[in-house]
């Protein structure tokens, strides 16, 4: 182990916090930080504020978090590497050239983007079936709206090889983000030219970027150990967790000191599995984790040693997410206080039913749910006695309706205020009568690899 990289982690979802990145940067002797702005819905979200204004459709939390970073990261020759750029990568790219220079700042910004692949996806006669439940996308192949690739980490290397200070990417793999800095600046070798210990590294790597892509979730914050979350010192002012990679791929994963949080082998192994539904073929695009090995190690005083990840080559496809149109929902909450509260609002309920099949309203779905009984944990909360639902002092309902129509979901708010006077006593207010949204269905699928090219392109620096 003769070289080593210290990378931090960044925002963990868009709207995320980056204050305590600014402690990574200032106490955490970090190189890089890398910042995962989309969660898996996020897409979807972008969507529709692109569908409002074509030239956004991007994370635009980005531009104020580099207001804020980008004069610490600049004299410690911090660079940064977000996943920012959604939809519309070379317009993130633009938004934050335009603000930093507007400050007289100008650092080299590169935009990673070819991960859009919808019009492969809405070309006739292809078949990409939904990776979960093995439909046919002629089903939604007219109401495709987005598809987005998810790409690797070999984009990533290149920008920062050609001297990038930022590199803003459209729809990566989460870990890539922190495997591209780590591959650079080890010099590791990426799958067309790896050996099978290389694979290793890489599969080391790629745990690295598992370990720190949820910001503070790998550092104490979210931790869901009964009893002990407690104990987790200080989260109003959590240090996101910061890898420390040497060149053979250990890694020791800690924190900025004078943090809050915490990093021991409880919390890193929360983190390690979650969202993994394999620990033994956990796939990425550029290496194949198998997790069984890992050996996780408290050193004590923040700070976790990994070894042990085995890797092997990727295969040949890429997962692709792509957004549909998939009609529009009302949700209306409101509630019935004490006496026979339970009995008012399955009254209430009765009532609602009636004036949507009298009115016939067409609807795909009607969700019920009690807030504060059974919203968190579903059927593993079932609801008590009707006796003692009774004396509660008060019981909050929510109903979602799921329609193709938009004028159905637009009246759904109607049917509900007239009840303030005319239904069951006591009701205690509405909230959403006037809230329709169009809904995006998900449409997980897998693509060729060779099908899909990424590009770089340098923004000139403005002077």
């Amino acid at each position: 182990m003769t070289h080593s990289i210290r990378i931090g982690s960044g925002l963990g979802f868009y709207g995320d916090n980056w204050e305590p990145v600014v402690a990574s940067i200032e106490r955490g002797q970090v190189q890089f930080i890398a910042s995962d702005h989309l969660a898996e819905l996020t897409l979807a979200i972008l969507q529709k504020d692109r569908q409002r204004d074509p030239a956004l459709g991007y994370a635009r939390d980005v531009v104020p978090m580099l207001l804020r970073l980008w004069p610490l990261m600049q004299p410690r020759g911090v660079r940064f590497v977000c996943n920012a750029g959604g939809l519309n990568p070379m317009g993130a790219a633009q938004a934050v050239q335009t603000a930093l220079a507007a400050k007289g700042w100008h650092p080299r910004i590169a935009v990673v983007s070819g991960d859009d692949v919808l019009p492969l996806l809405q070309a006739p006669e292809t078949q990409f079936d939904h990776l979960m439940n093995g439909a046919d996308v002629n089903g939604v192949r007219e109401r495709l709206v987005f598809g987005n690739a998810y790409l690797g980490a070999q984009p990533i290397v290149e920008a920062l090889d050609h001297g990038a200070d930022i590199v803003i990417t459209g729809r990566v793999a989460d870990a890539a983000l922190f495997l591209g800095p780590l591959v650079h600046g080890l010099g590791w070798k990426l799958a067309d030219a790896a050996k099978p210990e290389d694979f290793n590294r890489l599969a080391q790597g790629l745990t690295v970027g598992h370990l720190l892509e949820c910001s503070g979730q790998g550092s104490g914050g979210n931790f869901g150990s009964q009893g002990h979350w407690q104990n987790i010192p200080d989260l109003a002012h959590i240090g996101y967790p910061i890898a420390e990679v040497w060149q053979d791929g250990t890694a020791f994963i800690t924190k900025a000191p004078d943090t809050g949080g915490l990093v021991n082998f409880d919390t890193v192994r929360q983190q390690l599995l979650y969202e993994v539904h394999n620990p033994h073929a956990y796939f990425s695009p550029d290496v194949v984790l198998d997790m069984g090995q890992i050996q996780l190690t408290d050193e004590g005083q923040h700070r976790v040693r990994l070894t042990g990840a085995q890797g092997r080559a990727p295969t040949d496809q890429l997962k692709v997410v792509a957004g549909f149109r998939d009609g529009f929902k009302a949700d209306i909450t409101w509630g019935f206080s004490w006496p026979d509260a339970w009995d008012k609002v399955l009254a209430a309920e009765a009532m609602i039913r009636s004036q949507l099949q009298e009115r016939k309203m067409p609807f795909d779905e009607l969700f019920v749910e009690y807030p504060g009984l059974n919203s968190a944990h579903g059927p593993l909360a079932p609801l008590p006695p009707a006796a003692e639902l009774n004396e509660r002092a008060e019981i909050w309902v929510r109903m979602v309706l799921r329609t193709p129509v938009k004028s159905v979901a637009d009246g759904f708010g109607r049917l509900f205020p007239w009840m303030a006077l005319s239904g069951p006593a006591y009701t205690c207010g509405f909230q959403g009568l006037n809230n329709t949204s169009e809904l995006l269905g998900i449409w997980p699928t897998l693509m060729d690899r060779h099908l899909v090219k990424a590009r770089i392109e340098m923004l000139e620096v403005q002077s």
